[in-house]
């Protein structure tokens, strides 16, 4: 299996929220974005969790929605869910994003959070919340694997 080359976000840390709600974000994910992308994100609402995206790659979700039919309701629904709670979040001079308090509300996060690099983004799950989901997956492990074994992985 060849170790992938591109510019992915891949790994796991777990950090603090400060008082205002901002996050440090790792330095390995940071990279990706400085050697890649326009160092900021564009954070939205994910199920459970927020998701951060490069802008150049958060453009290019905007650029197929924004041809999404204007009376499909399952292609509003998703642009009413995944599009509307986009934010841009620049980093300040330390390093940080501030996440905004609906989108903080929205994934229930608290003062610990897990940071997943899932290739193309990074979601941002409350700990506690991710501990459950993790137990989940845990436990639909045959599932999954089957699920993904069909998808020719």
């Amino acid at each position: 299996m060849a170790i992938l080359t591109k510019p992915y976000f891949r790994g796991q840390s777990i950090h603090r929220l400060d008082a205002k709600g901002r996050l440090r974000v790792p330095t390995k994910f940071r990279e990706v974005l400085q050697k890649n992308y326009t160092d900021a994100l564009i954070i939205t609402q994910w199920g459970p969790c927020l998701v951060a995206f490069p802008p150049e790659l958060w453009g290019q979700i905007e650029e197929k929605a924004a041809s999404f039919s204007l009376v499909d309701p399952k292609q509003q629904n998703f642009k009413r869910y995944f599009i509307s709670s986009a934010e841009e979040c620049p980093f300040d001079n330390q390093g940080r994003v501030l996440i905004p308090p609906v989108l903080r509300d929205h994934a229930g996060l608290g003062q610990e959070v897990f940071l997943a690099g899932t290739l193309n983004c990074f979601e941002i799950w409350d700990k506690g919340r991710w501990d459950k989901q993790m137990e989940l997956n845990r436990e639909n492990h045959q599932e999954i694997m089957e699920t993904m074994a069909t998808m020719g992985l």
